[in-house]
């Protein structure tokens, strides 16, 4: 009978590393979006330099790092790497998916998917636009969704030719989900996907952490919404071309998805696989 009183020796363990939690490894390419865990401060990638890092913000300062640093990604601690040389990491699209090489754009799909606006259209070509041409899905924009039962009878879609619709502020109660509740309950529902967003604009699905702020700003109903986040941004906001200018700016700090709220890249994702299931 072999009754060690003592136990196992603890020191044949990895007792030093006890409890730590692993730090995830990240290779360093352009365009990744950072934070600096000491500073706070946060940008994209735009330079890798022997041992430093080079990051840019949304309003274009740039600042260099010891690649060894304490980085963050969403909150979350990494560690930066170099990434491979040559045959290493197969590249992505700004969407996340697996880049496709060499190949032509495919002739567009009856299927349609439809957004509400020009900006909707704008930020999902940035983001979902090599994925889109590969697929053959051609995005058009409505110009708000008041007639969207009128253009989905028109359309007169069926099996072979669906529609997507993403809708802004598709929240219980809304004006927007009453009507995409008609569209469903209409002669085309089965072939008509209708998903939406929370937010009362596409600009609050870019996190706001890409345009200086730690949250977008609640708006006074009395005050046109663009225009007070235009003053929250101190931008000017005066006419239209002002509010046009602000949303090329907050466009231009979208690098790829990881710089959209997850209520928004789900949505589109749906909408996508909709349009294309054979």
């Amino acid at each position: 009978m072999n009754d060690d009183r003592y136990g196992a020796d603890v020191l044949a363990t990895d007792w030093k590393n006890a409890g730590r939690v692993a730090v995830p490894e990240v290779e360093a390419v352009r365009d990744l979006v950072i934070e600096d865990a000491v500073s706070g401060f946060c940008g994209a990638v735009t330079r890798i330099e022997g041992q430093t890092v080079e990051l840019e913000d949304y309003f274009g300062k740039k600042r260099v790092f010891p690649f060894s640093g304490s980085f963050l990604i969403d909150g979350a601690p990494v560690t930066l790497v170099h990434a491979a040389k040559g045959g290493g990491a197969r590249a992505r699209t700004a969407s996340g998916s697996f880049a496709v090489a060499d190949q032509k754009a495919r002739v567009a799909r009856a299927s349609r998917i439809f957004v509400e606006g020009r900006h909707d259209a704008e930020l999902v070509e940035k983001v979902w636009g090599d994925d889109l041409r590969v697929e053959g899905v051609v995005v058009e924009y409505l110009e708000g969704v008041d007639d969207l039962d009128a253009i989905v009878r028109e359309f007169a879609p069926d099996r072979s030719r669906r529609i997507g619709v993403l809708v802004d502020h598709l929240v219980p109660g809304s004006k927007e989900s009453r009507i995409a509740d008609a569209v469903k309950r209409g002669p085309y529902g089965e072939h008509v996907l209708v998903v939406g967003h929370p937010y009362i604009d596409i600009w609050q699905a870019v996190k706001p952490a890409r345009v200086g702020l730690d949250a977008w700003p609640s708006i006074p109903r009395s005050i046109e919404w663009k225009k007070g986040i235009c003053a929250a941004l101190g931008l000017p906001h005066e006419t239209q071309a002002d509010t046009a200018r602000a949303w090329k700016r907050i466009l231009g700090s979208v690098r790829n998805f990881t710089d959209l709220e997850p209520e928004l890249l789900g949505r589109v994702e749906h909408l996508i696989d909709f349009v294309t299931e054979p």
